[in-house]
């Protein structure tokens, strides 16, 4: 039980740092100024939704390399993830 919940913790973290990454990626390859300006113009645009929700696209692939490595456990921990991801979007796109 306890390996168990230390996989599905992996592959959340896993998700966790593509989500960080991908957020990371895609303001760098988008806006046209540095990154840290980006944030406060997202900030102040309330962007922060749709930006996260791009941001996890990279869990798709994350997701598939613990499928196809048979790390199921792992699997689960990124779709736990994700689907926290989702909620939160929602919260934020709510509030």
């Amino acid at each position: 039980m306890k390996l168990k919940q230390k996989e599905i913790g992996k592959g959340f973290l896993a998700a966790v740092f593509a989500t960080f990454g991908g957020v990371f990626l895609y303001l760098e390859i988008v806006s046209s100024v540095p990154f840290e300006i980006a944030l406060k113009r997202i900030r102040e645009a309330g962007l922060y939704g749709p930006i996260i929700a791009l941001g996890a696209v990279p869990n798709l692939f994350v997701f598939f390399v613990f499928l196809r490595k048979k790390q199921d456990y792992r699997a689960q921990g990124v779709l736990l993830a994700t689907i926290l991801t989702a909620f939160i979007t929602l919260l934020i796109k709510c509030i």
